[in-house]
Formats: structure tokens, C-alpha cells, sequence
């Protein structure tokens, strides 16, 4: 009897794994063909010369494009926009979604609400938000922003249209829209903190500071690398919000590495080039995340 019933109970296994293995692979098959078949594309147009305004000189380049990028200042331009609209925008929702969260857990009566209204922001599309904020916002002389500025005495601005200003109205666009995930985040994390800790800081006779130095911040590390991770990689492929409130502009003041890989490839119609400035971004984005990955597994 044993070895008849472990036989079927064998069987009974293997049908379990083929079952499942029939409802994974369908989904593994689409990944497959959405996201690794374009990148194995994309990697194989890097290696070529695909300029679609001069035809006849298509063909295999090497590594031609990657080189072409040590003496272009367009691309060494947007690689440090990128850098510094990323590290902007993250310490700034890390920073205010804190901030926030400490605010309005001092409050008894009404987070329910503000959790909703919170939400709204994330929720609509970058594109939304990019025409928002280019249209209503920081519109000249008729925009919210410009109002105030101007009933304050510091003038009108070209918010968008200025060299100087476009990239930190961006930042703000983008800062905006996802700091209510920060905030929400450690608004969760905070709520769940054990209070005797606290209260054993206050009888200690530590102050509001030391206990938000000793306590609060080791307790919501975690939550706190994970929210500076996931906004990092947003902001690395930002792109809608950006193209929608400035195309890029004026001139290459607003053009991280993701748009001059778009306007390389669909406007230039270089897409070789194109396409190897988007794999040096992939790159980026996958150094970064292995980065952020190592600090959140590292003590404390």
C-alpha cells in the first residue's frame, strides 16, 4: 500500500508543476516579448549607424556611437541634468513627504482626508500635470505662481521660457506630483513605530531631537531607502511631464539623458545614436538601483 499511494502522490506533484508551469509561461512569454525583445533590440540598433536622413550610410558601427558620445557636449550637457534633477527631486519629496508625515501625525482627527487628497497628484498622468502646471501654474502674468510673485513685488517670470528658471520649474513639477508617495509611505511607516520606545526616550529626559536622531530616523530607514530608491528611478525615466511643460527647452536647459535620446531618434531621426544614448541611460539606471539596492542592505 506505501508505495502504490507515494507513487500517486508523485504524480499528483507533477501534474501541480505542469499546471503551474502552464499558468506561469504565458505571462513569462509576454514579459519576454514586451520588455527583453526591445532591449535586445534596442542594444542591437546601438551598434549600427541608423540615420533615417541619410540612408545610404546605414550599416554595422561597433562601438562608433558609444565613442561618439566622449566629444558630444549635448550628451555630457544632459547627463548632468539628469543628475542634478534626480538628486533634486528625490531629497526634496524625502525631504518634505517627512516632513509632512511628522506634521500630520500630530494630528488626531482628519488624516483619513488628507491621505485622500494626497493620493490626488499621483494619480493623474505626467502629462496632465506637465500641461497643469505649464498652462495654469507657471503660465506668464496670468499663471497662480506669477500672481503671487507679482503681488509680493518680485516681478513677472518667464517660468518655463527662462534658461535660468526652467530647470528648478521642472523640479517643482515633478517634486509636486510625487512627494504625497513619500509622504504616504513614511506617514505608514511612522503610525506603526512602538510608542514605549518613546516613552522610555522621555523619561530618559531626551529631547524632540534626539529622540527624531536616535529613534525615529534607525526605525524608518528602511522605508525611508526604499521611497529614495523607487523616486530615483522614477525621476531617471522622467519624460512626459518634462516634454509636456517644455519639450526640452528652452534650447537644452530642460533636456535630461531621456529626452535627448527622444529627440535624437524621433526628431533627428537618428536612431543608432539614439538608441545608444538609451542604453547608456539603461546603464545608469541599473548602476544606481544596484547602488541604492547595496545601501539598504547595509547595517545601520
Amino acid at each position: 500500500m506505501p508505495a502504490p499511494r507515494a507513487a500517486g502522490a508523485g504524480t499528483l506533484e507533477r501534474q501541480e508543476r505542469r499546471f503551474a508551469l502552464a499558468l506561469f509561461a504565458p505571462a513569462f512569454l509576454l514579459l519576454l516579448l514586451t520588455t527583453t525583445a526591445p532591449l535586445v533590440f534596442l542594444a542591437w540598433n546601438s551598434l549600427h549607424k541608423l540615420d533615417l536622413g541619410m540612408p545610404w550610410m546605414t550599416g554595422f558601427a561597433g562601438l562608433g556611437n558609444y565613442a561618439k558620445m566622449g566629444g558630444d557636449p549635448r550628451f555630457w550637457n544632459s547627463l548632468a541634468l539628469t543628475v542634478v534633477y534626480t538628486a533634486s527631486t528625490v531629497m526634496l519629496q524625502v525631504a518634505i513627504g517627512l516632513s509632512l508625515a511628522l506634521l500630520v501625525l500630530q494630528i488626531p482627527r482628519g488624516q483619513a482626508w488628507l491621505r485622500v487628497a494626497a493620493i490626488l497628484p499621483i494619480v493623474l498622468a505626467p502629462v496632465v500635470v506637465g500641461l497643469f502646471w505649464r498652462t495654469l501654474v507657471l503660465s506668464p502674468d496670468v499663471g497662480l505662481v506669477d500672481v503671487v510673485t507679482r503681488w509680493l513685488g518680485l516681478g513677472s517670470h518667464n517660468w518655463l521660457g527662462d534658461p535660468q528658471l526652467a530647470l528648478i520649474s521642472v523640479i517643482a513639477i515633478h517634486t509636486w506630483q510625487w512627494t504625497p508617495f513619500a509622504f504616504l509611505v513614511l506617514l505608514a511607516t511612522l503610525a506603526t513605530l512602538p510608542p514605549d520606545v518613546y516613552e522610555a526616550a522621555r523619561l530618559d529626559r531626551a529631547n524632540a531631537r534626539q529622540r527624531f536622531r536616535h529613534i525615529t530616523l534607525p526605525l524608518i530607514r528602511p522605508a525611508v531607502v526604499m521611497v529614495v530608491i523607487l523616486r530615483t528611478m522614477t525621476a531617471l525615466s522622467a519624460f512626459a511631464a518634462i516634454f509636456a511643460a517644455t519639450g526640452g527647452g528652452p534650447g537644452t536647459s530642460t533636456e535630461i539623458l531621456n529626452l535627448y535620446a527622444y529627440r535624437t531618434s524621433f526628431t533627428e531621426l537618428n536612431i543608432g545614436y539614439g538608441s545608444a544614448l538609451a542604453m547608456v541611460l539603461l546603464a545608469v539606471t541599473m548602476l544606481v538601483s544596484w547602488l541604492l539596492f547595496r545601501r539598504r542592505k547595509a547595517p545601520a
